[in-house]
């Protein structure tokens, strides 16, 4: 299916250490990572693939690329919109197995990670998905919908393949529950930093330092906060408390702003309209990847 020479061994091996050993060098440079979000063919497939490099190439630290679905319970306005403008684009996860494929042809060591909802994973079978995953270079995956009590089916077909499920915790997390989380969990563990839908309020990380706490002492993995986080000052508060910070309707919104009422434009202009969405998408990553730089 793709085009990556090496086998399909070889490519478990990758997968299983590119998260970890990411982490591991940022522990050992006292960095905290950047973790940035974009969906996945919005608006096509080449500006997908330019902004990814954008984020990799101005400080991001690991890559989520989102695949859009019809019904994104955890989204809010603008990934909701970017959802429908690469699903306008008749993107389905074959079309997000490409954009990662190309990425990987150049790029061996940045982590990805794919994060979306059940249905289409579902739809394509896990295995499947899980295969395709592991061929094109996907390191792990968060689903937003499939609760831990439900996961079991699809985490198996990902840890056979050395891919990571990371799950996510919230403020009205229990103890109990918590522990049952970190027990299963594998990459990260995903703290969302508001109650409610991405890019809804922002976070303040007094409200949440405990949770943070709790988090981390109930694992060895990074905890990684989201949900919030739109500005380096916003940035740099969070990183004196979590081990990453996930920004992503800040970048998804650069992307609507650069293409809005622009869909009839020509090549030229289709290549100026990349060209800026990637300028910006570096200034951004550069923004908050300086603002988390070392903790104090």
């Amino acid at each position: 299916m793709f085009s990556l020479s090496h086998n399909i061994w070889e490519l478990i091996l990758m997968t299983n250490n590119r998260i970890s050993k990411r982490f591991s060098q940022l522990k050992k440079d006292g960095r905290t990572a950047l973790v940035s979000y974009v969906m996945g063919g919005d608006p096509d497939i080449d500006t997908s693939l330019s902004a990814i490099k954008a984020l990799r190439d101005n400080g991001a630290d690991v890559i989520e690329l989102g695949f859009p679905f019809t019904d994104p319970t955890a989204d809010g306005v603008s990934i909701q919109k970017a959802g429908l403008r690469s699903l306008s684009a008749n993107i389905n996860l074959s079309n997000i197995f490409e954009i990662v494929d190309k990425f990987r042809q150049s790029d061996r060591d940045t982590p990805l990670i794919l994060m979306g909802y059940t249905n289409p994973v579902y739809a394509m079978g896990y295995e499947k998905f899980a295969l395709n995953c592991a061929e094109c270079g996907v390191d792990g995956v968060i689903i937003v919908d499939l609760p831990i009590e439900e996961d079991r089916p699809l985490r198996q077909e990902l840890e056979t393949r050395g891919l990571s499920i990371i799950n996510l915790v919230t403020p009205t997390t229990t103890s109990e529950r918590l522990t049952r989380i970190a027990e299963s969990a594998s990459g990260f563990i995903y703290y969302v930093a508001v109650a409610g839908i991405t890019g809804s309020k922002s976070a303040n990380p007094e409200e949440i330092r405990l949770g943070i706490e709790s988090a981390q002492k109930a694992t060895n993995l990074p905890v990684c906060v989201g949900f919030g986080i739109r500005t380096g000052e916003q940035a740099y508060g969070m990183a004196q408390i979590a081990d990453g910070i996930v920004v992503g309707s800040a970048f998804v919104e650069i992307i609507e702003q650069e293409i809005v009422n622009k869909s009839n434009c020509n090549a030229i202009e289709k290549n100026e309209i990349r060209a800026q969405i990637t300028e910006r998408l570096g200034e951004l990553t550069r923004e908050l990847s300086s603002a988390i730089s070392s903790k104090t």
